[in-house]
């Protein structure tokens, strides 16, 4: 497996530590030939002869993805993908193995395998699945983090800011909600205002978005 291609797949972003790329295999030579191929793509690499080695290995703190052997002498590579699920270390994977099936193939994409290739591998077609399975990491951490810092400003919102939060999603108006939690609609339109502004919140429909992926619940009508 030759490291000359990759040149165009390094990460956009040199401020950043390179993303990282962790080679599953208990074949020396073919965890040398990956980190040697990601390397040349300006990629990380961390390798680990067996899965139970990678499973004791801190999460990786950037986008990371996992390329894996089917042929482990532990837990083989299905099991291994169903461990790190269990243990909500989500990450893209990438079979490259020399035993596949079309059976293990399909349980594996089932679980949510984004690429199963067979050794040999082309190099070129390696690198692509490498690069679409990062992109995808990178993805899923923008929308842990935007996620993380919604839920941090919800819980900055006073018990009756997200009472009013609630009720202004469910599509009422102030002087509904003043109806509805007993107080009067300037004083709702006050709470709603400061809901705004401290959800950070350019619109209703903004508002809406949050809260649904908050997954606040809606209350009923008296």
């Amino acid at each position: 497996m030759s490291a000359r291609h990759g040149s165009g797949h390094a990460d956009s972003d040199a401020s950043h530590e390179p993303s990282l790329v962790c080679v599953v295999d208990d074949d020396l030579s073919v965890r040398e030939a990956v980190a040697a191929l990601v390397g040349s793509a300006g990629w990380r690499a961390a390798t680990f002869a067996t899965a139970q080695a990678f499973l004791d290995a801190p999460a990786p703190s950037v986008p990371a993805c996992a390329v894996l052997d089917l042929a482990l002498p532990d837990l083989d590579g299905l099991e291994l993908q169903q461990r790190l699920s269990g243990l909500g270390r989500e990450m893209p994977i990438i079979f490259l193995t020399g035993r596949g099936d079309i059976p293990m193939t399909v349980r594996a994409m089932k679980a949510g395998a984004l690429e199963f290739l067979t050794k040999p591998c082309d190099p070129s077609v390696l690198l692509d699945a490498i690069g679409r399975a990062l992109e995808r990491s990178r993805a899923a951490r923008r929308q842990a983090d935007d996620l993380r810092a919604i839920q941090e400003r919800y819980d900055a919102l006073t018990r009756r800011e997200r009472e009013v939060m609630s009720w202004v999603v469910a599509g009422l108006l102030n002087k509904q909600i003043g109806a509805e939690i007993g107080t009067s609609e300037i004083t709702v339109k006050a709470h709603r205002g400061r809901v705004m502004q401290k959800m950070q919140a350019a619109s209703l429909p903004d508002l809406v978005r949050m809260a649904g992926r908050l997954g606040v619940p809606l209350p009923r009508r008296r």
